[in-house]
């Protein structure tokens, strides 16, 4: 039950601040907003402020903000209406919805740097037979403080340094074992193993293996927020390489997309560990929310400011049965991804569970 509640918070988190984005473009461009719905389906809760309905309805997935003369045949040319504004106006109410997500995630990313996230330390919880670290005399219990000079104190640190060494290269290793200090030339070997996009890659390794000594690392305020920048970037970045990868078939869609149900998944296992755990969890959704909604497909954000982007080149919107049918192969587009998503997340998190049940 608290994997469900939890996964509900998360997700009317990420719908309101998105859609709320929308509302508050709109109404500081002058247009009219009717209705701010988070959820579809009959409304649990209406309540109406100026011109504004706003609802809560039965099924959380989505929500939506209806603007006054946001359709072309209900438009009737008043200055309130969306369709009234210059396409410049209109870009910035579609466009602020993701730029609230993104910067919720960034916001998300900060305040976990700053309040402290779990790291794994440099001790040593065992050793791999015919790798250097063992050869050369490091033992389990072992604590790395250095390599070639460099003090560290993370494991990620230290993966860092070794994993971008060659096979053969030797390596200076500074441990404290039992409160005192010992130097050793670790020779590295290489292992091939597949990065996330799927690519063989050979890294460096030392034949050690991390223990599951934990420590809470806080960083500073502006440090924090440098990190935050980086970790946005290059989630972003990562995205949408791997999202070219996907559409060049050089990465598979089926283990690299999930849905809503995988996301419950990965909820349920984020609530088990902790609250950092779910903090990030919301970083990564809200940015991934953002990176999705702008991709220039029909019925998402991005497919509303490519149809903005084609009239501000043309001088005029495309036919309204032109963008109808371009619509409505998106949203088949979109009804195929999520079908496909949702039968793959059912056999990849719950296909063991279905099987148990069945042979009952």
């Amino acid at each position: 039950m608290l994997s469900i509640l939890v996964f509900i918070i998360i997700l009317g988190v990420l719908i309101i601040v998105h859609e709320f984005g929308h509302l508050l473009a709109a109404k500081r461009s002058g247009v009219r907003v009717e209705r701010f719905s988070i959820g579809f389906g009959p409304r649990l809760f209406t309540k109406k402020k100026n011109e504004t309905e706003y609802s809560l309805s039965v099924i959380p997935l989505g929500g939506y903000v209806k603007l006054a003369g946001d359709d072309r045949e209900e438009f009737k040319g008043h200055p309130d209406e969306y369709l009234s504004q210059p396409v410049g106006k209109r870009a910035k109410i579609i466009f602020c919805g993701p730029l609230l997500n993104y910067i919720l995630g960034f916001l998300f990313f900060w305040l976990i740097f700053f309040t402290g996230y779990p790291t794994l330390t440099t001790k040593v919880g065992d050793l791999v037979q015919g790798f250097g670290a063992q050869e050369a005399g490091i033992k389990t219990g072992d604590r790395i403080t250095a390599i070639n000079g460099k003090e560290i104190q993370y494991w990620h640190q230290l993966q860092e340094i070794i994993q971008k060494q060659k096979s053969g290269a030797s390596v200076e290793i500074s441990v404290l074992r039992k409160d005192e200090k010992y130097d050793f030339s670790v020779q590295i070997k290489s292992k091939e193993v597949n990065d996330i996009f799927g690519e063989g890659r050979s890294i460096g390794m030392l034949g050690i293996v991390a223990s599951d000594e934990v420590v809470t690392v806080r960083q500073g305020f502006l440090e924090s927020f440098n990190l935050a920048l980086n970790r946005t970037w290059n989630l972003t970045a990562i995205t949408y390489r791997a999202l070219g990868r996907m559409i060049t078939g050089r990465l598979s869609m089926r283990e690299s997309v999930t849905g809503p149900l995988g996301i419950f998944y990965i909820t349920s296992k984020a609530t088990q560990i902790g609250l950092v755990a779910v903090l990030q969890l919301v970083a990564v959704l809200s940015t991934s929310l953002a990176i999705f909604n702008l991709l220039p497909i029909p019925v998402l954000d991005g497919g509303h400011l490519l149809f903005l982007i084609i009239e501000k080149l043309r001088g005029r919107a495309l036919s309204l049965k032109t963008e109808r049918i371009i619509t409505q192969v998106g949203l088949s587009a979109i009804i195929t991804l999520a079908l496909f998503v949702t039968y793959n997340d059912i056999v990849r998190f719950f296909g063991e569970r279905i099987a148990d049940f069945f042979s009952k």
